[in-house]
């Protein structure tokens, strides 16, 4: 069962705190009081996964087999090759587990299908893989079915809680981002005399939050809802109708460059930040992503330094 601490690192993990220290040590784990006929469920030894995967067997007895997956998840350490064969193969080896169970039978996470072959593994060590289901909280229900994977276990979701439960993360590096922005703002404005201190470090700061705000929170969590395929013009559309609701609250109190600059650097940023998400969600490729980042990049980073450059040329009016 997990404790109050154990839900605690998660909630820290989740905000990016103590999140790459966030790993147990590989090996075989006792959850309740399992026997040698009890089954072996395999996971990667980032915390999260090994949080989810063992208070997913709450009130039963099963052994864990957990992986060196260097901390990464499931999916991507599939990916990467970490939880693979070799891997699996030299973690029943090293914990003798023929010997603590009577079955040969392993029951393997479906997201980390790529990285394991079911044929070398049986002719290695003698153990068959079972790939359950896709989320760990079909554990119970795949035990409770005779080890027999639905339709629905194969599903993978990514609901409204899905996208919430990933902005605390993508929020935090923005945060960062931002705090040497303003770091870089203050100096700048210490440096140059005879400028309004207020204007200098205030409107751009508060367009850089709001910026930051509709790329890394409202565009993860309005993603069905906005158009096109493109995570970076789902930012763009987030950050352009941010602008525009700055432009109206500031009324008429912008010149042209600024309304210009406004409305390129804004948009541009919040593309940037929902670029970033990609690696969050379930269902984009490589590929893709490499593809998009391509023509993304250049188009945000001319229409950052464009509007920096008509902000700047406005402050010298």
């Amino acid at each position: 069962m997990l404790t109050f601490r154990d839900r605690l690192k998660r909630w820290l993990a989740r905000w990016g705190i103590g999140r790459m220290t966030c790993l147990v040590p590989p090996g075989l784990y006792a959850v309740g009081s399992p026997g040698p006929a009890d089954p072996v469920v395999v996971t990667a030894n980032y915390r999260l996964s090994y949080d989810a995967v063992r208070g997913s067997l709450d009130r039963r007895n099963a052994w864990l087999l957990v992986l060196e997956t260097y901390g990464i998840n499931v999916w991507c350490a599939a990916g990467k090759g970490t939880f693979g064969t070799g891997e699996l193969v030299r973690r029943v080896g090293v914990t003798g587990l023929e010997r603590v169970v009577c079955h040969r039978s392993l029951i393997l996470p479906l997201l980390g299908a790529p990285g394991i072959s079911a044929r070398e593994l049986l002719r290695r060590t003698g153990f068959r893989a079972r790939f359950a289901a896709v989320a760990a909280a079909a554990l119970q229900e795949y035990l409770d079915n005779g080890m027999r994977t639905t339709p629905a276990m194969r599903e993978l979701g990514f609901s409204f809680t899905d996208r919430l439960v990933l902005v605390p993360m993508e929020l935090l590096h923005g945060v960062r981002h931002l705090l040497v922005a303003a770091g870089i703002m203050v100096l700048l404005g210490g440096a140059i005399a005879g400028f309004d201190f207020y204007r200098l470090i205030v409107p751009p700061l508060m367009a850089y939050g709001a910026a930051l705000l509709a790329g890394a929170v409202a565009t993860p969590l309005l993603l069905p809802c906005l158009p096109t395929r493109s995570f970076s013009v789902k930012g763009a559309l987030s950050g352009g109708v941010t602008a525009a609701l700055l432009f109206a609250v500031a009324g008429g109190n912008l010149s042209a460059a600024d309304a210009a600059a406004l409305f390129l650097v804004v948009p541009a940023l919040a593309a940037f930040y929902g670029l970033a998400f990609t690696g969050s969600t379930p269902y984009t490729s490589r590929s893709g992503v490499k593809r998009e980042l391509r023509i993304a990049l250049p188009v945000i980073a001319v229409s950052l330094l464009t509007g920096v450059s008509l902000w700047c040329a406005g402050l010298f009016r």
